[in-house]
């Protein structure tokens, strides 16, 4: 490096250092020899110089920045420095308190609510075992519906809803992933537009219409269906009869529940395809891939984890739903059944608290927020179960 420096040119011309030398001498700026060493090394040692500062081979040496052009620098930010006026100095100060405390601040804010979200989960589900645990040695004669113990009404209702809620999110993810496919893919964009709005219309209706439109239009018409049903396909096991004539079934409420949680798969699945990279698209179909093969090799696996995340949303708001189910369904306590067109239907927890608290006392008020506390862990278990299928591979967090 040494070497390389000494071999660059430096020039000083005399009167310059004359210059200098009057300057020094005026008792502006005093500079020792090793200050000015220091300066004529600085100057010189710079093995990878900006682009073009090295001068050609066979081209006369260019003027540098010699020592007294650095100390008209150094004169030039001194009279900068004494010349800046104190109010910016303050108010750079004022300003740099101002960032530090709005960093502060956001970070407080941030910080108590989330520890506000973590205690209100722990608040609720310490007063659920708190208020559960005594019904779980409780008396058998004072539980609701006269069961024998707390686990004879526990699995019949804990099964009613994990079967209710399967068989309408079986109903509506196929039907919502289609309708957001045909919106972003396939349909016009004005089409689109308009059957994405038709479709999140559905999520503002009240549950307690639909127990009315599944009670009054819906239960009367699938009565008829399902005397055809068990008349013609009785052979299978699920669609056996006798059918019920009113149509309250369990297939009636996993209609209406289908119905309900539609809108959450079609608008979240439609959402993440429309973030599917459209070079990938159309390379895709630049490669002579049909629309479905795009769909099934391009869309659907960028796609598969904000569908998931609806799939898994919708299913804990179909667990979870009380009045629909509980005006459309006509359970029977204690019965674990998979038939799907009898008038004898296992319940659900959600229904049979909402039926059973106004007229609750006592244990049987204890027994009900036991089942609440059943619940909430199967809705916790659900959550756990979609971020186990949304995370990506090879992440641990």
């Amino acid at each position: 490096m040494t070497a390389f420096a000494d071999s660059l040119p430096v020039e000083l011309d005399q009167s310059r250092l004359d210059e200098s030398d009057e300057a020094c001498s005026d008792g502006l700026v005093q500079l020792t020899p090793d200050d000015l060493s220091k300066l004529l090394t600085d100057d010189r040692l710079d093995p990878f110089p900006p682009s073009g500062l090295l001068p050609e081979v066979g081209a006369e040496p260019t003027d540098r920045v010699g020592p007294t052009d650095q100390l008209e620098l150094h004169r030039s930010a001194q009279t900068a420095q004494s010349d800046r006026p104190a109010g910016l100095e303050q108010a750079d100060v004022r300003r740099s308190r101002g960032g530090r405390w709005g960093d502060t601040t956001w970070r407080g804010l941030t910080l108590a609510a989330a520890v506000t979200t973590v205690l209100a989960l722990g608040s609720v589900v310490a007063f659920l075992a708190l208020e559960g645990a005594p019904a779980t040695a409780g008396d058998a004669t004072d539980l609701p519906a006269q069961a024998p113990d707390i686990w004879a009404l526990t699995w019949p209702l804990l099964f009613g809803s994990v079967w209710v809620s399967t068989l309408a999110l079986a109903l509506a993810a196929p039907i919502g992933i289609g309708i957001a496919l045909f919106s972003v893919l396939i349909a016009r964009r004005r089409l689109g537009t308009w059957l994405g709005a038709a479709i999140d219309i559905l999520a503002a209706v009240p549950s307690v219409v639909y127990g009315l439109w599944g009670l009054t239009v819906l239960a009367p018409l699938a009565a008829r269906a399902y005397a055809w049903l068990a008349a013609h396909l009785g052979w299978v096991p699920i669609l056996s009869g006798p059918a019920s004539a009113t149509g309250r079934t369990v297939l009636t409420a996993a209609l209406v529940l289908s119905v309900m949680v539609l809108p959450l798969v079609a608008s979240l699945s439609r959402e993440v395809i429309r973030l599917v990279p459209s070079n990938l698209i159309e390379g895709a179909l630049a490669l002579g891939a049909t629309r479905w093969e795009t769909i099934r090799l391009v869309v659907l696996p960028q796609a598969r984890s904000g569908v998931t995340a609806g799939v898994m949303l919708a299913l804990g708001r179909a667990l979870g739903e009380t009045m629909a189910v509980a005006m459309v369904l006509s359970p029977t306590p204690f019965l674990i059944s998979f038939h799907l067109l009898r008038s004898e239907n296992p319940g659900t927890v959600a229904s049979f608290i909402a039926q059973n608290f106004p007229e609750a006392h006592g244990l049987e008020t204890n027994a009900l927020i036991w089942l609440g506390l059943v619940l909430f862990a199967l809705t916790f278990l659900v959550n756990s179960l979609a971020r186990a299928l949304v995370r990506p591979k090879g992440r641990t967090a």
